[in-house]
């Protein structure tokens, strides 16, 4: 299976990464190409950039989520009709977990992937300094996937003068170089950058880095980059293996018979509805394909500004956000809060995540120390701690089987500075690299609340149990 393809990554976090991959795309995009972005590691904010600012597809790979298998599965499976491929890295090329190991490093993905890489070289303040820098990651990258790099913040008469120094004595191809200049810069928040519509001028900012790009870094070898990517074995399964696809439309790949079968699954399915605004945002787009694969059909509302849920609607997902910088709006519309929560008294099963769970406790302090009724599911107040009180990959278990059925973990990851007065002790987080364990998630046979991000391919037992809960309280009213 051939398909055009690079790795944008960095020695660190910081580096220009976002900018280099948004420019990118969106000059890819303008060209005509059908083009798609992939996010490694649990980055929800970048994604956004890629698909709402634009509007090109956007998703996550992690191998540590995923085996390599099938991280490739995901990859083919959603980048089969697509022209190019372009895949942002995540902190320093080689950094995986813990920092430590290669799972979920930017390297192990394009690896798995056979994706080759141009590396982004954060040069202010550097002149040949830059070329034992760039050597010794040439000199660890075992399977010669660097192909190219960019030198960041360099002004260009410099750059002209270190590009002929550094391609000779490293044998490796400089392909462009992006000065500092203000619209090169995203503002970030905790780890993130700030949420696209939180921006002024997003769309100008990107249009604008995407024409400076064109200038001062080479597409043409970029393009000539992701056409030297390998071809990857092509497994047979992954193509027409759904009965619905990622937009909830029955694969016409199949036969007529299993046509027939999908239109009364499609008459028969149960509808998840799905918090989206500004306040709840942070959604893996496997999540919601895989809950539309095993027969869910989505739809969205908005905690902020509708007054109801969704009209028949058999099950509720809340991922997470920000519900702190939008908790007035969220306090003011009572009546959305009550809707939720009398429809969790009433059994309609739920899945709430870091924000979401938040929401649904009866009380939210801010840093500022001011406090907001929420929807008062949960019997307990969420606070603003002033530091990271957790944060990285983890594996829960839970003690008793209402969603992994299995009797399987599920992976996912933690990052919020807020903190529960409850946080449930129903599953068992484990932290892959320490071991470390501890309680976490209220859950039972219609409920999963907590502060943990999940992936659900990463055990797809959990999603069919949520779409089978669905399912079944559709038949109760």
């Amino acid at each position: 299976m051939k398909i055009k393809r690079v790795m944008i990554a960095a020695p660190k976090s910081g580096s220009g990464k976002t900018v280099v991959t948004c420019a990118l795309l969106q000059v890819l995009k303008d060209c005509g190409l059908k083009v798609a972005s992939y996010k490694c590691g649990p980055d929800y904010i970048d994604p956004m950039f890629h698909e709402k600012i634009i509007d090109v597809p956007a998703k996550n790979l992690d191998t540590f989520f995923t085996d390599e298998e099938k991280t490739r599965e995901l990859f083919q499976k959603s980048a089969m009709k697509m022209d190019f491929a372009v895949f942002e890295g995540v902190m320093g090329l080689y950094d995986g977990l813990g920092g430590v190991r290669k799972e979920g490093s930017s390297y192990h993905l394009a690896e798995v992937t056979k994706t080759p890489i141009v590396l982004v070289v954060d040069a202010k303040g550097m002149g040949r300094s830059t070329i034992p820098l760039i050597a010794g990651f040439l000199n660890y990258d075992k399977n010669h996937l660097i192909q190219g790099i960019i030198l960041n913040r360099m002004s260009k008469g410099y750059y002209e003068t270190l590009k002929p120094l550094i391609e000779e004595e490293l044998q490796t191809r400089l392909i462009g170089f992006l000065p500092e200049k203000e619209e090169l810069h995203f503002e970030s928040r905790h780890l993130g950058l700030f949420l696209p519509d939180e921006v002024d001028h997003i769309k100008e900012k990107l249009q604008a880095a995407s024409e400076l790009f064109t200038e001062t870094v080479s597409v043409e070898c970029i393009k000539e980059i992701a056409e030297s990517a390998e071809e990857l074995e092509f497994d047979e399964t992954v193509t027409g293996e759904t009965l619905i696809d990622n937009y909830g439309n029955i694969n016409h790949e199949k036969t007529v018979s299993e046509l027939m079968e999908g239109a009364a699954v499609w008459e028969g399915r149960p509808t998840i509805a799905v918090a989206k605004d500004e306040a709840f945002c942070f959604y893996y787009a496997d999540n919601i394909h895989l809950l539309e694969e095993y027969g869910a059909k989505i739809t969205y509302f908005s905690p902020l500004w509708d007054e109801k849920l969704p009209k028949g609607c058999h099950a509720l997902l809340i991922g997470g956000g920000y519900p702190e910088v939008y908790a007035k709006q969220l306090s003011a519309n009572t009546k959305m809060c009550k809707a939720v929560k009398n429809a969790v008294e009433n059994e309609m099963p739920i899945v709430a995540e870091c924000g979401g769970f938040m929401y649904l406790h009866s009380l939210l302090k801010d840093k500022e120390g001011h406090c907001y009724d929420m929807a008062g599911v949960i019997p307990a107040a969420c606070f603003y701690t002033g530091k990271l009180v957790r944060f990285g990959y983890i594996e829960l278990r839970e003690k008793q089987k209402h969603f992994l059925l299995n009797g399987e973990g599920i992976k996912g990851h933690e990052f919020h500075y807020y903190d529960s007065a409850y946080n449930g002790a129903d599953a068992i987080a484990v932290k892959p690299l320490t071991g470390k364990e501890y309680t976490c998630i209220i859950e039972n046979k219609t409920q999963w609340m907590g502060f943990p991000h999940l992936y659900y391919p990463s055990n797809t037992i959990f999603a069919k149990a949520f779409v089978d809960k669905a399912r079944k309280y559709k038949k109760t009213i």
